[in-house]
């Protein structure tokens, strides 16, 4: 059974690789023009701190569905993906029109993979001292 709905994790981590590059290679905002008809208009989650919130928001829930989703053996590869996408795709706005290179950005990509992965190591610790 939890085979079958590791499975669907899967999915739902390479639909949501999809749809996270897509939004932040392409030039401009996707949701502002959804939300607000207008692409230079970027929909704000939560008030940034020093990062940028919907950063973190984007890459703890990417790497919660990474995380969950691959057997224990495969998780330092995850881990290097995650990393290594997380600053690619901010280095990526340097070159795409309409976009712009921000610090916050970057450190809130990394940092929602961190935290994932601190909280996936306190479970996994807690889970084997049993």
């Amino acid at each position: 059974m939890f085979k079958y709905l590791f499975s669907y994790l899967k999915i739902i981590f390479y639909v949501a690789n999809i749809i996270l590059i897509t939004l932040y290679v392409f030039p401009g905002s996707i949701l502002g023009w959804f939300i607000y008809g207008n692409l230079n208009l970027q929909p704000q989650i939560t008030s940034d701190f020093i990062v940028s919130s919907n950063h973190v928001y984007a890459f703890m829930v990417l790497s919660f569905l990474g995380y969950f989703s691959y057997e224990d053996h495969k998780l330092s590869l995850l881990f290097i993906y995650l990393f290594s996408i997380s600053v690619v795709l901010e280095l990526l706005h340097i070159i795409i029109p309409n976009r712009g290179f921000e610090l916050s950005d970057l450190f809130g990509n990394i940092l929602g993979v961190l935290i994932i992965y601190f909280f996936y190591q306190i479970y996994n610790f807690l889970k084997f001292k049993k």
